[in-house]
C-alpha cells in the first residue's frame, strides 16, 4: 500500500455489473469489500414486488469454489472432515445448506454446496487450481482422477478470503480448488421468477428446490440452481462474467423482472427467518445455539467426525444455554442489531441479531439470542434500546410461509 491509497480505494471493488446498477438508478453501497446497490425505488415496493413478481439480485460478490481430488485423494472425505453435511449422499446435481466449522465448533460461514455432473460447465475449470493472491498453489503433479466427483461450493462475500485460508490449511493434500473469479451470480427470485426464466432458458422448469443442473442461453454455458435466500420459488445462476450484463438485461426486459437491491435482499430473508453470517451467525455461535440443527446430518452426528463434533453434539443433547429465535415487536418502531434482551432488572441477558419493518407482515420483527428457557414461541421478552424498552413476543420462524418448489409438489 502506497502512501498515495486510500483505504476506499484498497478496499472496494466494482462487481461486473457495476456500470449497470448505476444507470438503473441503483443506490451504491459498500458491502462486502464491494460497490453494491441497496436500492433502486425503495426498498419496500422492491420487498413486495419480490414477493407479488419477480426481483433481479447481484450476488456476484459470494465465492465460487469447485473442488477436485488429485490422484488417490478422498475428496469426499475430506469435505466431510469439515463439514457437518451428508456429501457422500449427495446426488449429482443435488444441493445441500451446510457449515463451515471451526475446531471449536463455531460457525465460521454458511453455504451451499453441489455435486457436479461431469457435464457442467465447470467441468474444464475443475482442472486449474486457485492463483495468487488468495494463495493457491499446485498440491502435486497427478492428474485429476476421472472416476473423483466434482463439487461446487458456493460461499459468503464477506469470508471468503478467511474460507479459503481455512480450507487451505486443513484439507489433505491431493485436493485441488479453483476459486472461479471469472464466473458472475445473480438469483431471480420470486413466485413469477419461474415465468421469465422459462421463456429464456427452457428446461429449467425441470429443477425443484435444492437442485442443478447446466444450461444453454444463446450459446452462453449457465449453472443454475433452483434456490435463494427470500424464502421464495427462483433461482441462482452462475454465469461468465463477460455475459452477465446480456443476461441481466434479457431477465429485465421480462415484464415480471425488476432489479432488486440489498435492503429488501435483507428484510425478505429476514421475514424468511433465514440466517445472515455476520450477524445472526459468527464464530462464537454454534449450530446448536444458532437452531440449525437440520444441517447436521444424521449420519454425521452418528459418526461424530466433523470438525468441532465433540462440543456441538455435546452441546445438542444437553441443550445450549442461548437458542435464536424470531420475535414479534409491539408497535411499528423496528428494533436493530445490537439491542440488548434484558430482564427485570434491566440486565442484558441477550441481544437482537437482526431487525427491521417487515413489509409482508405488516409488523417489526427481529431475530435474537435469548436464554433457552425463554425460547419458547409465546413467551414475553424486554427488548432495550437507546435506552428505551420495547416489548417482544417470542414467535416461530420463518415469519411467513416459505414458497418453495419441492419434488412432488410438496
Amino acid at each position: 500500500m502506497s502512501d498515495t491509497d486510500t483505504p476506499d480505494e484498497i478496499a472496494t471493488e466494482a462487481l461486473p455489473l457495476d456500470a449497470w446498477h448505476r444507470a438503473r438508478g441503483g443506490r451504491m453501497v459498500e458491502f462486502a469489500g464491494y460497490h453494491m446497490p441497496v436500492q433502486y425505488e425503495g426498498i419496500m415496493a422492491e420487498h413486495l414486488w419480490v414477493r407479488e413478481s419477480a426481483g433481479l439480485f447481484d450476488v456476484s460478490h459470494m465465492g465460487q469454489l469447485v473442488f477436485r481430488a488429485e490422484g488417490s485423494a478422498d475428496l469426499v472425505a475430506a469435505l466431510e472432515a469439515l463439514l457437518p453435511a451428508d456429501i457422500a449422499g449427495l446426488g449429482e446435481g443435488k444441493q445441500r445448506y451446510s457449515l463451515l466449522l471451526a475446531e471449536d465448533g463455531g460457525i465460521l460461514d454458511d453455504l451451499m454446496v453441489t455435486r457436479l455432473p461431469t457435464t457442467s460447465p465447470f467441468a474444464d475449470a475443475a482442472e486449474d487450481v486457485v492463483a495468487e493472491p488468495v494463495g493457491w498453489s499446485p498440491l502435486d503433479n497427478d492428474a485429476p482422477d476421472p472416476d473423483s466427483p466434482l463439487f461446487y461450493m458456493v460461499v459468503n462475500g464477506a469470508t471468503k478470503i478467511d474460507d479459503i485460508a481455512h480450507l487451505l490449511e486443513f484439507l489433505p493434500d491431493g485436493i485441488a480448488i479453483n476459486h472461479l473469479e471469472d464466473q458472475a451470480l445473480l438469483a431471480l427470485q420470486g413466485p413469477k421468477a419461474i415465468d421469465a426464466m422459462a421463456r429464456l432458458v427452457p428446461g429449467v422448469s425441470d429443477l425443484v428446490f435444492m437442485t442443478a443442473g447446466a444450461f444453454d442461453w444463446n450459446g452462453v454455458p449457465l449453472w443454475i440452481s433452483r434456490s435463494g435466500y427470500t424464502g421464495e420459488d427462483g433461482f441462482e445462476i452462475s454465469v461468465p462474467a463477460e455475459q452477465v450484463e446480456a443476461l441481466a438485461d434479457a431477465l429485465t426486459a421480462e415484464p415480471e423482472v425488476k432489479p432488486i437491491g440489498l435492503g429488501a435482499r435483507d428484510s425478505l430473508r429476514l421475514e424468511a427467518g433465514l440466517p445472515l453470517y455476520g450477524h445472526d451467525l459468527d464464530p462464537a455461535t454454534t449450530p446448536v445455539q444458532a437452531d440449525l440443527g437440520f444441517a447436521l446430518s444424521k449420519r454425521r452426528r452418528e459418526a461424530g467426525d466433523f470438525m468441532g463434533a465433540t462440543r456441538i453434539l455435546a452441546e445438542r443433547a444437553a441443550g445450549a444455554a442461548t437458542k435464536r429465535v424470531g420475535l414479534l415487536i409491539e408497535g411499528r418502531q423496528p428494533v436493530r442489531e445490537g439491542a440488548a434482551v434484558v430482564d427485570s432488572a434491566g440486565g442484558e441477558i441477550g441481544r437482537v441479531t437482526s431487525g427491521g419493518f417487515a413489509p409482508s407482515v405488516g409488523a417489526a420483527i427481529a431475530m435474537a439470542y435469548v436464554p433457552t428457557a425463554l425460547a419458547t414461541p409465546g413467551t414475553t421478552i424486554q427488548l432495550s434500546q437507546r435506552g428505551k424498552v420495547h416489548h417482544a413476543t417470542v414467535t416461530a420462524m420463518p415469519f411467513i410461509p416459505h414458497r418453495y418448489v419441492r419434488a412432488g409438489g410438496k
